[in-house]
């Protein structure tokens, strides 16, 4: 069983648990597991801000600035509070149940879920998007409720959250390590979601490659619940060359139109 540091929860001698504190601080290694920790914690929090921003966009600018502070919080507590029961977090890689000759475990049931999730998310929205434009025209824009984008949201946060946790619990064994980077991963997620949000609203076709990376993102959740790993570096690039290639083509169109 995973030994866990529980020095931030309640103790019956606060003045040991103070010092296993400043002890932690000060140790140089602490300071590269927790850095190691929060670039990874920010990494993975992109898959989460992609699907923020996708969902947000469908309300009206102040529900949408709303909807992602709200649900990138509830990323925050969420972590928060899983982390604390992190002992327990880690028993969710044990099988649980075997189909068609594949034991899977609570995570597995968990990712696929999300997984399958995310890739009817991203095909029904790209269907509705290629639409002919006189179909549009027709018919009016569907638009999402409040409620049902902030529920969404937290379905999504669960999932990524188990996935962060797990991951940082194969990082580090010091809670208040996790804690901290998860804290700073999230305040970073907070002051890009807005950016990132502006910026898609104002390149639709960035619409389109957002939704590929939920789809890409999605298959690799339903790969890792069936037990095929993929490396979060090798999808992460590919994600960034396709960001590269299609930053290159707005500059061509860009200047285009310029010289137009």
């Amino acid at each position: 069983m995973l030994a866990l540091d529980l020095a931030l929860l309640p103790s019956g001698n606060l003045a040991q648990t103070a010092q296993d504190l400043v002890n932690l601080a000060t140790d140089p290694s602490s300071w590269i597991a927790a850095l190691t920790l929060i670039v990874m914690e920010i990494v993975l929090g992109i898959d989460n801000l992609v699907f923020i921003a996708l969902l947000s966009g469908r309300l009206p600018p102040p529900d949408g600035q709303r909807a992602r502070r709200i649900g990138i919080g509830l990323s925050l507590i969420l972590r928060i509070l899983l982390l604390s029961m992190a002992a327990y977090i880690v028993h969710l890689v044990e099988p649980v149940v075997t189909l068609f000759g594949h034991i899977f475990s609570w995570r597995d049931l968990i990712l696929l879920a999300g997984g399958f999730f995310l890739l009817y998310k991203a095909t029904s929205e790209i269907a509705e998007r290629a639409e002919p434009e006189e179909a549009v025209e027709e018919k009016p824009a569907k638009k999402s409720g409040f409620g049902m984008v902030i529920l969404q949201i937290i379905l999504l946060d669960i999932v990524f959250s188990i996935d962060s946790i797990i991951t940082a619990v194969g990082m580090t064994q010091h809670v208040p390590i996790m804690i901290v980077a998860v804290i700073i991963a999230v305040l970073v997620m907070l002051l890009a979601s807005d950016p990132l949000a502006g910026f898609i609203h104002r390149n639709p076709s960035i619409v389109i490659l957002a939704l590929g990376f939920l789809l890409l993102i999605g298959t690799t959740l339903i790969a890792d619940g069936f037990g095929f790993h993929f490396p979060r570096g090798y999808v992460y690039a590919a994600m960034g060359f396709a960001a590269l290639v299609e930053a290159l083509n707005m500059l061509v169109r860009n200047r285009r139109k310029r010289r137009a």
